[in-house]
């Protein structure tokens, strides 16, 4: 009698083939997203190993990884072999990744260009279920004082009260500021409400004497400029 038990663990792979010991003789990236996963949920199920039930996981959100990551434990536990414990795992692993994408973004000094913009807002906003409301406060020199987060909206918008903005720019002395929203649609066009914010910001900053420097609308892709597009003359 075949021990289908055996055969559907890790174990049966060629020893190069584990991921762990892949990653220990071949280095972190020659692991692929479904040997990392792997590693991370340890084990599989009655039919299907841990690489396996990965690649399922995988594919069921499409390949990719910022899927999984706006994913919650009782959508991971769907799968079969997958408990509460192997999904905080996931979750636990992909946080941390967006975290030190964070880090890097805080680490930029000044903002020059929408390009540089985007990769400081990206970690906070790129895999988000829900609208979110931005906004870099920055000195003379265009170097970054801080980043807030001034709304937390639905699927299809957030309320944004200029009077917060503006109250945080005078409080943290700042000489302009840089907007940002994402759209979890995907969608990158500008709304009409996106742009009446856009414009009663930049009316508002015109009397305090605080330039809008940009406003951008972020996917998990890619960004509009709203200086980019000369929206802000």
């Amino acid at each position: 009698m075949i021990d289908y038990r055996l055969k559907n663990t890790i174990k049966s792979l060629a020893e190069d083939d584990r991921p762990r010991e892949k990653l220990l003789t071949k280095g972190r990236n020659s692991l692929s997203n479904a040997e990392l996963i792997a590693i991370l949920i340890g084990s599989g199920n009655k039919k299907q190993n841990a690489l396996e039930l990965s690649r399922e996981i995988l594919n069921t959100y499409g390949n990719e990884l910022s899927k999984i990551a706006r994913s919650n434990v009782n959508e991971l536990t769907r799968h079969r072999g997958i408990g509460e414990a192997k999904a905080i795992n996931i979750i636990a692993a992909l946080e941390l990744s967006k975290r030190r994408m964070m880090e890097t973004g805080n680490a930029v000094k000044s903002i020059s260009s929408s390009h540089e913009a985007y990769e400081v807002i990206k970690p906070h906003l790129f895999d988000l279920n829900v609208e979110e409301f931005w906004v870099a406060f920055l000195n003379r020199s265009n170097k970054l004082i801080s980043l807030k987060s001034i709304s937390r909206g639905g699927i299809h918008g957030t309320v944004v009260d200029i009077r917060i903005i503006f109250k945080k720019a005078l409080d943290l002395m700042s000489s302009s500021i840089m907007l940002f929203h994402n759209h979890p649609s995907g969608n990158l066009k500008p709304s009409i409400q996106d742009d009446n914010i856009t414009k009663q910001v930049k009316d508002a900053g015109k009397l305090l004497d605080i330039l809008i420097l940009d406003h951008l609308i972020v996917s998990e892709k890619s960004y509009y400029s709203y200086s980019d597009e000369g929206r802000l003359r």
